[in-house]
């Protein structure tokens, strides 16, 4: 019997890579000697290595928004030694699909997208109403096209597999040892913008609060986020452990995975958190909880739901950010299971 080998274009946000491990975990239940591997860029692989139903991470060298039309071309004919049944795209840009038919792959599977007639020959109809969330829409591309797409899919968690010797040696470098308290994360990063990030002070305050009742405090973010670990640690007496712009996802992952609670915007590590089974507070303003929601059954949404939200807009368009202010560190305080007495 011929093994069912599938090349899947994943999608370049951290998130949405977390959430595509649903589709894996679908497709291995349908066939458990299916090969999985996942086209993405290289900043995503170290998430692609956490995740067991992955056989490997293909890097793509492109830019983002590059057409780069004969390196694509290229690229795909590259792969076509690897003998691909099916391509499944988890992207929605005409150019994405050039390379799984430059691969030769026969089925090639995925939503309409831009225009993509001839690119895809497997088009699946995207109905938002029947799939309203990322992770829905994902894991009905596993599904064989004769199935019913309005029949419910049992969608599978995702949960990422963390290195805990990676994670010891990256303390190690870092000039820390393993935690003998609980742990706070704080993930204060937006990528897509400042309607997404909870205020900074307020991050502190709960910061204080932990710290205050014996737990220590570590700072999650990138290269970007460093003003902000920054001055949040400088609110919280520089009592905090500011990991800001001094991990690799890799290792963020491997840390937050010795964490016992972690806070987060609406961003990637918010996903990474749900997967690693984390206690999650995840602090919504501009986006939508429905839409993309972390996955877990221990995560709580703080999301107001107000009449401007959600907005989706990367500043606030009426200037008063209020869907994130009117989310006092308080409520966030209490959801995390940490004592309000005597806090400011």
């Amino acid at each position: 019997m011929a093994v069912n080998k599938i090349l899947v274009m994943g999608p370049s946000w951290v998130g949405d890579m977390v959430l595509a491990q649903s589709l894996f975990k679908a497709l291995r239940q349908q066939d458990p000697d299916v090969i999985i591997d996942v086209a993405a860029p290289s900043w995503t692989l170290p998430l692609l290595e956490r995740m067991p139903e992955v056989n490997q991470g293909i890097a793509l060298p492109f830019k983002h928004g590059q057409l780069a039309l004969l390196e694509r071309i290229r690229f795909g004919r590259a792969l076509r030694k690897a003998h691909y049944t099916q391509s499944i795209m988890l992207t929605n840009s005409l150019k994405s699909a050039i390379l799984p038919l430059a691969a030769g792959i026969p089925q090639r599977t995925g939503f309409l997208g831009e225009q993509r007639y001839g690119l895809l020959n497997d088009i699946r109809p995207l109905d938002k109403k029947q799939l309203p969330r990322t992770v829905d829409r994902f894991v009905a591309l596993s599904q064989p096209r004769n199935i019913e797409p309005q029949r419910p899919i049992a969608i599978r968690n995702p949960s990422l597999q963390a290195n805990p010797e990676q994670a010891k040696a990256a303390l190690v470098r870092l000039g820390h040892a393993l935690p003998q308290v609980p742990v706070l994360a704080l993930c204060p990063g937006a990528e897509y913008g400042e309607a997404k990030r909870w205020p900074v002070e307020y991050y502190a305050e709960v910061a204080r609060a932990a710290i205050a009742q014996g737990w220590q405090v570590w700072l999650f973010g990138s290269g970007k986020d460093i003003p902000v670990t920054h001055e949040i640690n400088r609110l919280s007496n520089m009592a905090c452990l500011d990991l800001g712009g001094k991990t690799q996802l890799g290792e963020a992952i491997d840390l937050m995975a010795l964490c016992t609670a972690v806070v987060s915007n609406d961003s990637g590590l918010m996903h990474v958190a749900a997967a690693l089974d984390k206690k999650l507070i995840a602090v919504y303003g501009s986006s939508d909880p429905h839409h993309t929601p972390p996955m877990s059954s221990k995560a709580i949404i703080e999301y107001l739901g107000l009449e401007c939200s959600p907005c989706f807009k990367r500043e606030c368009p009426l200037g008063h950010l209020n869907c994130l202010k009117m989310i006092s560190p308080g409520r966030v305080i209490s959801s995390i299971g940490l004592n309000l007495t005597g806090l400011s």
